[in-house]
C-alpha cells in the first residue's frame, strides 16, 4: 500500500523497522517543519531528525523548575479510574469483582478528597489499587501477581512486551515536542531511566492489562510457544512474531489516542495552566 501527502501536511514522520533515508526527505523535513522518527519493528525508537523541537528551551526550563505534585496526583487517579473503568466493563460481576471496584473508587477518592501530596503516599495508594486491580484482571488464569521483568509466568512476560511497546511509542511522541524525557513528575530522577515516559504511559497501562487479558479468553495463547529458562519465560523467532503482533495491534489502533494526550499535555505544561486542564483518559477518548 503506498500513501502520500503533501509536505505542508506533516508534523512528524515515524519510521518503522529498516529503512534509508535520502537527502532529499531530510532538507524537505528541515523545510516544511516536520519530524522524522526512526522506530525498530519492536516500536523502539532508535533515531530522529526533529524540527526544532531539541531547540525549545523554554519547555525544558520549566521541566526543572517543575517541584509540585499535582500533575502525579492526576496521572494516579486517571490510572485508577481506568482501572476501574476495564473492571466495570464486564457484565457478569462477582461478589470479588463488586468488591474490588468499590475498593479501586475509594483509592482514587482518597487522592481526591485526602490531597495525597506526598510521592510516597501516592506510590502507596497506586501500589495498594494495582494488587487489587490484577487480581481481577487476570482472574481467568492462575497467576502470582505482578512481578517486572522477572517473567516467572506467561502473564508478566506478556505484560512486559506490552508494556515496552507502549514506552517505547509515547516516548517518540514526547520527542515531538522536545521534552527532556528523563525528567518526570512523578518517576523520580534515576540513571539512564526515562522517568517522564513512564509517568505519562500509567493510564494507558490498563489498555495493555486488557489486550492481554483477551488473548487468554480468545484462545490466542499456546503454552508450547514459551520456553522457561532460568526461571523466566521466554519466547523466540517465529512464536515471538505472534504475540508481539497482536499486542501491537491493540496498541496501533489506539495510536490517535496517545498523540492527542501527549499535545494536550504539551500544551498544559507549556502554558503553566490549572491542573483541570491537563489531560485524561475516558471511555476511550481523551478530555480535558
Amino acid at each position: 500500500m503506498r500513501h502520500q501527502s503533501s509536505c505542508h501536511r506533516l508534523f512528524a514522520l515515524f519510521v518503522v523497522g529498516h529503512a534509508s533515508l535520502t537527502t532529499g526527505i531530510l532538507l524537505k523535513a528541515k523545510r516544511f517543519g516536520f519530524s522524522i522518527v526512526m522506530l525498530s519493528h519492536g516500536l523502539k525508537p532508535y533515531g530522529s531528525w526533529m524540527s526544532g523541537a531539541e531547540g525549545n528551551v523554554l519547555l525544558r526550563q520549566k521541566q526543572y523548575k517543575y517541584d509540585k505534585t499535582l500533575i502525579a496526583q492526576h496521572i494516579v487517579k486517571n490510572k485508577i479510574a481506568q482501572q476501574t473503568e476495564y473492571l466495570a466493563k464486564r457484565r457478569n460481576k462477582s461478589e470479588a469483582l463488586k468488591d474490588a471496584i468499590e475498593k479501586l473508587n475509594s483509592y482514587h477518592d482518597r487522592i481526591v478528597y485526602d490531597g495525597a501530596t506526598e510521592l510516597d503516599t501516592l506510590l502507596g495508594i497506586e501500589g495498594s489499587a494495582s494488587r487489587i486491580y490484577f487480581r481481577q484482571m487476570f482472574d481467568v488464569v492462575e497467576w502470582s501477581g505482578r512481578k517486572p521483568r522477572a517473567k516467572p509466568d506467561i502473564v508478566n512476560l506478556l505484560l512486559d512486551i506490552g508494556y515496552m511497546q507502549l514506552f517505547s511509542l509515547m516516548d517518540a511522541m514526547l520527542h515531538l515536542y522536545g521534552f527532556d524525557t528523563y525528567k518526570g513528575v512523578y518517576h523520580q530522577l534515576f540513571y539512564q531511566r526515562k522517568s517522564l515516559v513512564s509517568d505519562l504511559i500509567e493510564p494507558f497501562r490498563p489498555m495493555v492489562d486488557n489486550q492481554v487479558r483477551k488473548m487468554f479468553t480468545l484462545g490466542q495463547i499456546d503454552i508450547k510457544d514459551f520456553v522457561r529458562v532460568n526461571q523466566s519465560y521466554r519466547l523466540f523467532k517465529k512464536s515471538a512474531q505472534h504475540y508481539t503482533a497482536i499486542l501491537l495491534k491493540g496498541l496501533l489502533e489506539n495510536k490517535e489516542l496517545l498523540y492527542e494526550y501527549t499535545r494536550q499535555y504539551y500544551r498544559a505544561f507549556i502554558q503553566e495552566k490549572p491542573i483541570e486542564a491537563y489531560p485524561r483518559l475516558e471511555k476511550g477518548k481523551i478530555v480535558w
